[in-house]
């Protein structure tokens, strides 16, 4: 066959393919997000369907099982959390609307007090820094930002229902189906098969040490962080342990965004005990469990940089939304893989 249909062909494949590809995305973009969950999921929830699969031998049985174990795991926790996370943003917000410049007065005078406050507000353009007007609006904004968002999400309870749906059936044929589905994945690859072996260890060794190490020290971080909350007597322990759970996932300020800030307000409130019981907790506790747990559960496998870490869960967050803590550092610990096989390829040596 002459050069130019050879040409001519491959430019009609290729546009084939950008077409059909184009319009595959359009039909399943408004899946993606239950599908992501679904991944995570599977991964997640994968060791306990292979140890089902090594004992039934059946493999939709094995899916099924894992799926209700995951059910049991998530929506009796899920539930709960839900129900008490409503009716602490109720409280939490007729509380804000009850506040009243006498409470914020009292710590205004308290953080005038302090040489450090006082200094800060002898600055030009920051005397109003710490007034009473300016404390009240801001706490006011932050307690409407998320009543509101809170509420948008309520409503939306059949979108919410449908996407579980998905996500329950997509997992199920993830885990039943994911090895042969990668296997057939690893033969679009451009690389041979002692490359392709690499790239699957090294991208297990980061699903591992991102997914399951970041998940259980979130979770943990952000249960220990409730139970702080509520023997100390701070009100809505577990919105602030859902906080707590959330900003484990950054890296280098982690829960000490959440329980530093609370230790400083009952410094200014009066309750030393109460500040010094929840800074040493904070510190021996809710912090050494990221010391402790994560090297337990990632071993001596492939860890990424910190600062990589850091704008992928937060770029994962601003593309993708909440499964954004997962995806992003996912996403990166693939392309990171990837690269290292380019990076070790010597000599400019064939691919495949």
């Amino acid at each position: 066959m002459p050069v130019g249909k050879d040409k001519f062909y491959l430019v009609m494949v290729l546009f084939l393919l950008g077409v059909l590809g184009y319009l595959t995305y359009q039909i399943i973009s408004p899946f993606l997000i239950p599908i992501a969950w679904s991944i995570v999921f599977s991964i997640v929830f994968y060791p306990i369907y292979a140890f089902m699969t090594r004992r039934i031998r059946i493999k939709a049985a094995a899916s099924v099982i894992t799926i209700i174990l995951m059910l049991i795991v998530i929506v009796g926790p899920f539930s709960y959390v839900t129900i008490s996370l409503v009716n602490e943003m109720q409280v939490f917000a007729e509380k804000i609307a009850d506040t009243g410049l006498g409470s914020a007065g009292d710590i205004v005078e308290k953080l005038d007090s302090w040489p450090f406050f006082e200094k800060i507000r002898s600055y030009p353009g920051l005397q109003n820094i710490l007034s009473e007007e300016a404390i009240l609006d801001n706490i006011k904004k932050g307690g409407k930002l998320l009543v509101d968002n809170l509420t948008v999400r309520i409503t939306n309870i059949l979108g919410a229902v449908i996407d579980f749906v998905i996500v329950i059936f997509t997992t199920f044929f993830l885990l039943k189906d994911g090895p042969a589905l990668l296997s057939k994945a690893k033969d679009f690859l451009p690389f041979n098969e002692e490359q392709k072996e690499r790239l699957a260890g090294q991208v297990k060794d980061m699903i591992v040490s991102t997914v399951y190490g970041g998940v259980a020290v979130s979770l943990l971080q952000g249960i220990l962080g409730g139970i702080a909350y509520s023997v100390i007597g701070i009100e809505a322990p577990v919105m602030w342990g859902i906080a707590m759970s959330i900003m484990s996932f950054v890296p280098l300020i982690g829960t000490f965004a959440i329980w530093g800030p609370t230790t400083v307000y009952l410094i200014v409130a009066g309750g030393y005990m109460q500040a010094g019981g929840l800074f040493l907790f904070g510190v021996f506790v809710i912090s050494m469990v990221d010391n402790i747990l994560k090297p337990l559960i990632i071993g001596s496998r492939t860890k990424m940089p910190t600062i990589v870490i850091l704008f992928s869960v937060l770029g994962g967050i601003k593309f993708f939304g909440m499964i954004g803590l997962i995806m992003g550092p996912l996403i990166t610990a693939v392309f990171i893989s990837v690269m290292d096989i380019f990076r070790n390829i010597e000599g400019g040596a064939s691919l495949s």
